[in-house]
């Protein structure tokens, strides 16, 4: 699949997410093409979901927002609730981290497939409903699906329940699929079966995706391209193999180093912990926890520098760490 003639279906450019006077998100510029899929990852406390919320259009009265976001060419930032809401669903959907806590379980998974596509304006009935679905299900290698259907979600193994999650988001065939670690509750076996019914859906449907995960392993799978998240700020951005395989910031390197090797072997951990939002800080961020600072990093503006046409860095050593 050639990218560079695909057209962007969202397209982020220097957005800032904030409460009151905090900043949490911070010049965030990114894009998802047709069929791609961008995985951001970083530590807990980056601003990884209150960016993926935002882009749900989860936001609060206190919430305030700068910058550009297109989605299929519409501006989101200025849309109305209303207006945002028309989006949901039907052209921009998103999976639940935990299937078993968002999956009503007083309604079969029958009646959840029936539910939501009403919910869009469907008129239907249950066994036109039914049929779609199996019919999706069936595209997606589930196992007998009638059974599935007429299960209700305690019934259901947490792999499966996720998996159905993921059925129920794209019933109306989004153009982009949100997921903020779809994958960490699930066993290995479990993870492997949605990380294949994902690929399914990058293939069958040429959909979008912006997955969130803390496990590099899974974006490693997935990923087309991956953005590494902290403090609120992109630091480094560019294809799967070039993070991944030639990674340049200081805190991406310290990530892949975390993942436990082959033969068990695990290295020592990044020490500290990432600052709080509320805190002013000068130059760079990561600066406190990382090996390679100089007195220039905490003191200098940190720019974006671009090590090739797509992959860039946030950091002022980019030319002594290639």
């Amino acid at each position: 699949m050639d990218m560079k003639k695909r057209d962007a279906v969202i397209k982020v450019k220097n957005l800032s997410i904030g409460y009151k006077n905090v900043n949490i998100v911070k010049e965030i510029s990114l894009e998802v093409r047709q069929g791609e899929i961008l995985g951001i990852a970083g530590e807990s406390g980056s601003g990884k979901t209150t960016l993926l919320r935002a882009l749900m259009g989860i936001r609060k009265e206190e919430m305030n927002m700068s910058g550009t976001v297109r989605f299929l060419k519409k501006d989101m930032v200025s849309l109305t609730r209303k207006e945002l809401s028309a989006l949901y669903g039907k052209h921009i959907s998103m999976i639940p981290q935990n299937a078993m806590l968002s999956l009503d379980p007083l309604f079969s998974i029958s009646s959840l497939v029936h539910e939501t596509l009403r919910a869009h304006g469907d008129k239907i009935t249950r066994k036109e409903s039914d049929a779609i679905a199996s019919s999706i299900m069936t595209s997606l290698l589930f196992d007998d699906p009638k059974r599935v259907l007429e299960s209700y979600p305690f019934e259901l193994s947490g792999g499966m329940a996720q998996r159905v999650a993921v059925l129920l988001s794209i019933l109306k065939s989004p153009s982009l699929l949100l997921g903020d670690e779809p994958t960490s509750a699930l066993d290995g076996t479990s993870q492997y079966h949605l990380i294949n019914q994902l690929k399914l859906l990058k293939e069958q449907m040429e959909l979008s995706m912006i997955l969130i995960s803390h496990n590099l392993a899974v974006l490693a799978e997935l990923a087309d391209e991956i953005a590494i998240m902290y403090a609120g700020r992109i630091v480094e951005y560019g294809k799967r193999n070039e993070i991944l395989h030639k990674p340049v910031h200081p805190y991406t390197i310290a990530l892949l180093d975390a993942v436990p090797k082959r033969g068990g072997s695990m290295s020592d951990g990044l020490k500290g912990v990432p600052p709080a939002f509320e805190e002013e800080i000068s130059g760079c961020a990561f600066a406190e926890r990382c090996p390679q600072k100089i007195e220039a990093c905490t003191k200098e503006e940190i720019l974006e520098i671009s090590v090739s046409a797509s992959h860039r860095v946030r950091c002022i050593r980019v030319k002594e760490m290639l």
